[in-house]
């Protein structure tokens, strides 16, 4: 008989996969790995999630590996800013790249074609062979409308030093060729990784939710399951979940300490839904219109209770519920350490 898992099995399953029940001592790529990755639209986003999963994490450090490329900042899953490892950087590239370039051009609607976009990056192709170039100077070669969808038709990366805590507009592109190495692997290994970290990081999920994160069709996302050792749950609601064999599940009363998340979290995106972090009558407070952003968050009991904000070396915090005495006092002790990383 397949097992149900209940709401709160799945909230501190999850928590646990995105190490947020207990930091990891792994180095940071593998972190990554572990946690399928860390979206960066934001770029603090990319100390303070790391500093939040994984032990004795330095600002200093997380640019370092930046700049010594073990870990690579590029537009991947969903046309979005991600960080990963090294390693996963072409994997996540190949596994996604011909869905993206589907999905915009329906998105354009006739005006912009194939044709063009192969021209544009044959043009940037060879900008880019005397040096990374910014926003502003790809834009001056083949204009803001075909710069924006540029790294769907050339793989591009944002190096450093920009996309930094230090430099934080991720402005500065290079040829992921010359700054990764060249491709490696084919595109339905790249998709059968990409579960694979889904998994890891945020499963039991149904296959919806998988391809809703990867940006990748349900179908493609039920040929990369085949390939892989997996077993079958159900959420309360009926749903059919699945998980890599093996895969850890969590007590739910297990523990949840507190912790901060920073702008775009994807443990918060509509895709982990059914683990409860984002409680939904909070949803709209994190995510709307007006704040492009987002808000940075923290978690009380495995769920977000509120916002918070660093100002002048301190943090401020707006609860979304009443706290107990015992809840706060964990939070700003745990807020302490996130103001001295911040400061």
């Amino acid at each position: 008989m397949t097992r149900i898992l209940t709401g709160r099995e799945l909230n501190r399953t999850l928590l646990h996969r995105q190490l947020l029940l207990e930091r990891s001592q792994d180095d940071l790529p593998r972190v990554l790995e572990r946690m399928a990755g860390l979206q960066a639209q934001y770029s603090p986003a990319i100390y303070i999630g790391l500093w939040s999963r994984a032990a004795s994490v330095e600002r200093a450090t997380v640019t370092r590996l930046l700049h010594d490329r073990e870990i690579i900042q590029g537009t991947l899953l969903r046309s979005t800013i991600h960080v990963v490892s090294r390693r996963d950087y072409w994997p996540w590239s190949l596994a996604v790249r011909d869905d993206r370039r589907t999905q915009a051009l329906r998105s354009w609607r006739g005006t912009l074609s194939t044709e063009e976009m192969e021209q544009a990056a044959a043009t940037v192709r060879v900008a880019l062979a005397d040096g990374p170039l910014r926003q502003r100077e790809i834009d001056e070669l083949i204009g803001a409308n075909r710069r924006s969808g540029i790294g769907l038709w050339l793989d591009l990366v944002r190096q450093p030093p920009s996309g930094t805590w230090e430099r934080r507009r991720a402005d500065l592109y290079a040829l992921a060729e010359d700054w990764v190495g060249a491709p490696e692997g084919s595109v339905s290994d790249g998709q059968v990784l990409v579960v694979r970290r889904y998994l890891t990081g945020f499963g039991p999920a149904t296959r919806k939710e998988i391809a809703t994160w990867a940006g990748l069709p349900v179908a493609t996302v039920g040929a990369a399951l085949a390939e892989l050792d997996t077993t079958a749950y159900r959420g309360e609601d009926g749903a059919e979940l699945v998980d890599l064999a093996g895969g850890t599940i969590v007590d739910g009363d297990a523990d949840a300490p507190p912790r901060f998340l920073a702008n775009w979290d994807a443990a918060l995106l509509v895709h982990a839904r059914r683990s409860g972090i984002l409680p939904e009558e909070f949803r709209k407070r994190i995510f709307h219109v007006r704040a492009p952003q987002s808000f940075p968050v923290f978690l009380v009991d495995g769920a977000v209770a509120g916002t918070w904000k660093a100002t002048d070396g301190a943090l401020t915090y707006d609860e979304f519920r009443p706290l107990t005495a015992t809840e706060r006092d964990r939070l700003h002790a745990e807020g302490e350490r996130l103001a001295d990383f911040h400061a």
